[in-house]
């Protein structure tokens, strides 16, 4: 007699028949077999039984996807909705606020660039919970909102549990006969999340892998008595706030630990995704795990985006030395060779420069790391420079004080084999000034690697029209060789290209009009010169003087309002940190304005001024097609390089700037006479320095200045609170750092020659077009084909992976 089944092989028998019934088995088992080869990815040959159980749900998943949805149509939508609006649905996601200004929009340039030249390149970076702040303005004031971003989920990442790894935090250090130990350690593990990044039209899916802290199962429970376990539980936010929250801080330090915790989170984790690659991966090596770490230059490149991964370079040398066991020059030539640096501001206030006392209690075995590197540096310099004890002092990663800090960007600089800044001029001044004593060091070090931003984002999705009027023209090559634009050149004075470039734009305005008219309820009229100044609100990028000649326009058409005006729609967007007491004055005069210009009936139409509200890339990707004249007016020096210059340039707005990071190098591809340069160049500034600034000279010599800082001053623009900007008005006249009314008088005068070409229509699109022609150099395709060839050692490859329907070679 048959031995009767046991329930679990009648749910296996279940189970089969089930599966069977799902259609044809030997589909079934390929849509298995691809769910676990994507599972295991290259690096692990040996599959666990976690991976068949994430495979077969993954099967079986996507048979119930398609019934499910069938089942709510059967049941719910008996009359299912067609004709979907894409655009309604694009407007549903949310914008992944993973950065700052422009730094972290550069990195995406970068990784769709990479994709796009089949690099085989991994983005790291940390998953925010909650992003960069939502901006509401609340009477006329910035008010913060927390950007929930991930609140309905996010249908483009995928969790990667199964590469979960620890991270570690205080403790003590050791040492002993077997090496150095750091131990009784916190732990904290880091979940990755990927998100797929698409190439251009070659098949190539790179990653962008994101890190969310985890609290351990263990966490803390132990050190709490009988009783205390939901307590024990909720601490576990304590780990898990690293992911928290993005600091909204651009262009500003703020040394708080848990900002370094978070430096250090990223960092840790991502070196240690980076070395389990290298060692399993073969690279014609016939070990099964692989222990040498001499190849490891030649296989891995780590480019530091700024200093807030500079912790990379202390990490590496900790698991080369203590862990691995590599000899300490040995490791210290592996790191050089594998760490390069981007430096992207020169701004002091932007430098980290972190408490030594913090990373003894945080990090106390990097510190003991960065101390022996510094110590081999600076004997180095001492032998190189005898008796200079200032020049130790400059160079040294430790800088004394009442409180002793680390300089970040000293630790990247010594710790990298090429160093680079993101603009001609920025490089320039890398090199002359912030950098100067490292640079007479090492000068083969230093490169320049001017930014880029990617064509498909930044002009065929945002831009369908202008980018369909272009290929008409030259064909579609340059959506992956910008440089195409050059042809161009020739049609110039071609009536049809002059007149379906303005019509593009024309269009651009009505759509982007009707949506301010919608969100603002201002009246936009569509025919005004859209002037756009978009950019994080900060003293040095100057949205003041661009305050300062509103005013005057505004006093301008009060004065004589029978005169024929160009009329203008000025816009300025941007978001100002949270802490940042000036930059929140400045939207609030901004606003003020407006609310006085708007309203005022012999104004008209002639001029409005409006505060674009939560300045973000979805944002940008509407305005910036619509744009007449785009503001890049920061003082000279001061602005590394800029990218959003380059996507105004693209779009076809004009220029009104000062020369300043890449503004330098636009002006030079479309030759100076076809943007609007105004103002002191950096040698200018300099002597002005040496000079000394007084911002009183300027204001007693030119009257429609002093008019319009005093009406700012006296409450004109404020009358329910007269001494709002009474502070604003004390810092400009007497300690404004950025030297606004010394370029006033050449920025009103340059605003007037941009007034006298808008009144000629033909004359602009033609500038215009010569503007767009001459963009190609600022993709960020040749930007990352620099740095690969220059920095990281590999060559872009144009080959086409073939799609997932057909057979790998």
């Amino acid at each position: 007699m048959a031995k009767p089944l046991t329930d679990s092989e009648k749910r296996k028998q279940i189970s089969v028949r089930g599966i069977a019934g799902l259609g044809d088995v030997a589909e079934v088992r390929k849509s298995f077999n691809r769910h676990l080869h994507f599972t295991l990815v290259k690096d692990r040959n040996v599959a666990t039984p976690r991976d068949y159980f994430f495979a077969l749900a993954h099967t079986v998943r996507d048979h119930l996807v398609g019934r499910w949805i069938r089942t709510q149509q059967h049941y719910y939508e008996r009359d299912p909705k067609l004709g979907l609006d894409l655009e309604e649905l694009e407007e549903i996601e949310e914008d992944a606020g993973l950065g700052n200004g422009g730094l972290g929009r550069l990195a995406a340039c970068f990784l769709d660039s990479m994709a796009t030249l089949g690099l085989a390149a991994y983005g790291y970076g940390i998953r925010y919970e909650f992003g960069i702040f939502n901006q509401k303005i609340v009477d006329g004031w910035q008010v913060e909102e927390a950007d929930d971003w991930l609140r309905y989920g996010n249908p483009w990442e995928k969790a990667r549990p199964e590469y979960m790894l620890p991270v570690h935090f205080y403790g003590r250090v050791e040492h002993c006969l077997e090496g150095v130990k750091w131990l009784d350690t916190q732990v904290v593990l880091a979940m990755p999340y990927d998100t797929p990044v698409p190439g251009y039209r070659n098949n190539t899916v790179n990653t962008m892998r994101l890190w969310s802290a985890k609290a351990p199962n263990d966490f803390k429970l132990h050190d709490f008595n009988v009783g205390g376990y939901i307590e024990a539980v909720l601490d576990r936010n304590l780990a898990e706030n690293i992911s928290r929250v993005l600091y909204p801080n651009d262009n500003f330090f703020e040394g708080k630990e848990l900002r370094l915790k978070q430096e250090y989170f990223v960092v840790a984790a991502t070196l240690q995704d980076i070395i389990r690659r290298f060692k399993s991966s073969k690279f014609g090596c016939r070990d099964p795990v692989r222990t040498c770490f001499e190849t490891f230059p030649d296989k891995v490149a780590i480019q530091l985006n700024d200093t807030h991964p500079a912790l990379a370079i202390p990490e590496l040398m900790r698991i080369l030395v203590d862990v691995e066991k590599v000899d300490w020059d040995k490791a210290w030539e592996i790191t050089k060779k594998t760490c390069a640096y981007t430096n992207h501001t020169v701004l002091p206030e932007a430098l980290e420069r972190w408490p030594v006392s913090m990373f003894e209690k945080l990090l106390p075995r990097h510190l003991e790391i960065i101390y022996a590197i510094n110590q081999r540096h600076l004997d180095h310099v001492a032998a190189l420079f005898p008796g200079d004890v200032d020049r130790l002092r400059r160079m040294s990663v430790i800088e004394e004080g009442d409180c002793k800090r680390i300089n970040m960007a000293h630790l990247c600089v010594i710790g990298s084999h090429a160093v680079n800044g993101v603009a001609r001029i920025h490089s320039e001044i890398v090199k002359q000034s912030v950098f100067k004593d490292f640079y007479e060091l090492e000068p083969e070090k230093f490169q320049n690697k001017t930014n880029g931003i990617t064509p498909r984002r930044w002009l065929l999705l945002c831009n369908p029209g202008l980018a369909g009027t272009i290929a008409e023209k030259i064909g579609e090559g340059f959506l992956t060789d910008l440089s195409q634009l050059k042809k161009l050149l020739p049609l110039v004075d071609d009536e049809a290209l002059i007149r379906d470039v303005a019509k593009v734009k024309q269009e651009n305005k009505l759509k982007f009009s009707a949506l301010l008219e919608k969100e603002y309820k201002v009246k936009i009229n569509p025919s005004s010169m859209f002037d756009v100044h978009v950019k994080r609100i900060h003293e040095y990028k100057r949205q003041l003087l661009n305050c300062l000649h509103i005013v005057t326009l505004y006093n301008r058409i009060k004065k004589d309002p029978a005169r024929a005006f160009v009329p203008r729609t000025v816009m300025i967007g941007g978001k100002a940190a949270p802490g940042y007491h000036m930059a929140k004055m400045i939207i609030k005069l901004v606003t003020s304005i407006g609310s006085v210009v708007n309203h005022d009936p012999v104004v008209g139409d002639k001029l409005k001024v409006i505060f674009l509200e939560n300045y973000r890339v979805s944002l940008a990707e509407k305005v910036i097609p619509a744009a007449d004249l785009s503001q890049q007016i920061s003082t000279a020096g001061t602005e590394a390089s800029g990218t959003g210059n380059m996507k105004f340039m693209l779009n076809g707005a004009l220029t009104i700037g000062t020369m300043d990071g890449a503004n330098v190098e636009m002006a030079e591809e479309a030759g100076a006479e076809n943007l609007f340069i105004f103002g002191m160049r950096v040698e200018d500034v300099e002597a002005l320095d040496r000079k000394g600034y007084n911002a009183r000279e300027y204001y007693d010599r030119l009257p429609e200045l002093k008019q319009a800082v005093d009406q700012i001053s006296s409450g004109f623009f404020s009358p329910k609170e007269p001494d709002c900007f009474r502070d604003m008005v004390n810092m400009l006249l007497n300690h404004d750092r950025f030297k606004v009314f010394a370029d006033y008088e050449a920025y009103v005068a340059c605003q007037a020659q941009v007034d006298q070409l808008y009144r000629n229509p033909r004359e602009w699109t033609k500038k215009v077009i010569r503007n767009i022609a001459c963009s190609g150099k600022f993709s960020s395709d040749r930007t990352i084909t620099e740095y690969a060839r220059d920095i990281w050692g590999v060559e872009p490859s144009d080959l086409q992976i073939p799609p997932p329907n057909l057979p790998r070679d």
